[in-house]
Parts: structure tokens; sequence; C-alpha cells
């Protein structure tokens, strides 16, 4: 009886040196383990950037892609995931220059009125009603945050919904914590 080969799991809080180190030796765990960290918050960036679903699944094969053919350029400045989420945008944004005219982020530097997040409870599985009606509340949040000027959808998505600290969003966007 032939057996399947042994993968390494990849140790909670592993550091992303060695990550990075593993993935450039092609240990397949390693590989699988950055992706399964960062695919949810390239799609939301390359979601809000270009606003349609299938874009912004191929902005993540790309960012992968691009990312894993230079991940011995990876310097270890920032997090791991902070420089792919970087290629992501700089993917995205390089789409939608090719669709319309540049972004503008002066309008970052203009004072917004302060907002309250309200957390919305996980829907159970167990409930069909909770689910629809968890559904349609994340339908109608993302179609206000599409709805958003593209400056402020940016560093929303980052800080409020990927839970990004001011500091990595200021690097992600190239900003000033201050903007943020």
């Amino acid at each position: 009886m032939r057996q399947a080969p042994i993968t390494k799991i990849v140790p909670a809080g592993e550091g992303d040196a060695e990550l990075v180190r593993r993935a450039l030796a092609r240990e397949e765990a390693a590989v699988r383990a950055i992706m399964q960290a960062n695919n949810r918050r390239l799609y939301r960036l390359a979601r809000g950037i270009l606003r349609n679903d299938a874009e912004a699944e191929d902005v993540v094969q790309d960012t992968y892609v691009r990312a894993f053919t230079h991940l011995e350029q990876f310097r270890g400045d920032s997090s791991l995931s902070t420089w792919l989420s970087r290629i992501a945008m700089n993917e995205a944004l390089g789409r939608l220059r090719r669709q319309r005219p540049g972004v503008e982020w002066s309008a970052l530097e203009q004072s917004a009125p302060d907002a309250q997040i309200i957390p919305f409870p996980l829907a159970s599985q167990d409930d069909p009603e909770k689910s629809m009606a968890q559904r349609e509340i994340q339908h109608v949040v993302e179609h206000a945050i599409d709805e958003l000027p593209e400056p402020f959808r940016l560093v929303f998505i980052t800080r409020v919904i990927e839970g990004m600290n001011v500091e990595e969003t200021a690097e992600l966007l190239g900003l000033k914590p201050e903007t943020v």
C-alpha cells in the first residue's frame, strides 16, 4: 500500500523569515501556510480597489505568482502579509489605471467625521433566517464600502475589515500615520 507524503505542519506563530526560507526551499506546507494566512486579506484589498469579484480573484493569483517568483527579494523590513498586500494593491491599482485615470489620494488629507463601527454578530449556521439576514447585511455593507471614494475605501478596508493598525496601514498605503 502506497502512503501519502507527510507534510510538515507550520507551527502557529512561526516567523515570516522561517516561512520564507521554507517556501524558498519549495516546501509545500510553507507555501500553503503563506497562502492560507493571506488569501482573505489580499482578496478584500483587491476587491476594495476593483469592486469586481472576478478581477479581485485574478489579482490574488497574480500576486502569488509575482511574490513566489520574487520571494528572495523579501527583506523582512515589513511583515510578509504587508509585503504581499503591497504587491496585491500595486497589481489592482495597475489594472484600475489601465481601465481609468489614476487614484486621487489628496482626499485623504481632508478631515472626515468620526464614525462608530458597529460589530455585526456572526450568524448561526443552524438558523437559516439568521444566515440569510447575515448575507443581506454583508451585501449592504459591501455596497456601502464600494460607494466610498477610493482612498477612504482602502483605508477603511485595511483598518476596519482587516484589523491592521495605523502604522501597518500607513506603510501599506504609503501615507503618514496621521493621515490614516
